[in-house]
């Protein structure tokens, strides 16, 4: 796993988020928007999806960076605009480690639902970065 700082992670998908410290979105130069996820809130629907799932309301950030969020996600859904991650490691949370950011540049989102509070993104890995699933076999 990398451990980038948070203007470091963003960057790696062209984006540059607002605060150094406590962004949970910006929109890269491709009209990918770039999501500051955390660990707790992912889970497994389905084969192959990673879901993200939370409120805004549940965030500790200032007004400010919510109303960004907000915008963000208004603009992926509406837009259908992909969604790329950065996962973010509280150093509170892993006692065992630093904290810090990664990033998924594997996985691509797509806003599924957001409602003005809650909000869920499924997190797939392209169809062309997938192994067919008859590679190796004979017919």
């Amino acid at each position: 796993m990398m451990n980038l700082t948070l203007i470091d992670a963003f960057g790696r998908f062209g984006a540059k988020p607002a605060s150094r410290l406590g962004s949970l979105s910006a929109m890269a130069a491709d009209g990918a928007m770039v999501l500051n996820c955390l660990p707790a809130h992912f889970g497994h629907p389905a084969r192959g999806v990673l879901r993200y799932e939370t409120r805004l309301s549940a965030a500790q950030a200032e007004s400010k960076v919510l109303t960004t969020l907000s915008e963000h996600l208004t603009q992926a859904r509406d837009g259908g605009l992909p969604v790329r991650m950065v996962v973010t490691f509280p150093k509170h949370e892993q006692p065992d480690r630093v904290g810090g950011h990664h990033v998924r540049p594997d996985l691509i989102g797509k806003v599924v639902e957001f409602d003005g509070d809650r909000f869920v993104i499924d997190f797939t890995r392209p169809q062309a970065a997938r192994p067919a699933l008859t590679a190796g076999r004979r017919k």
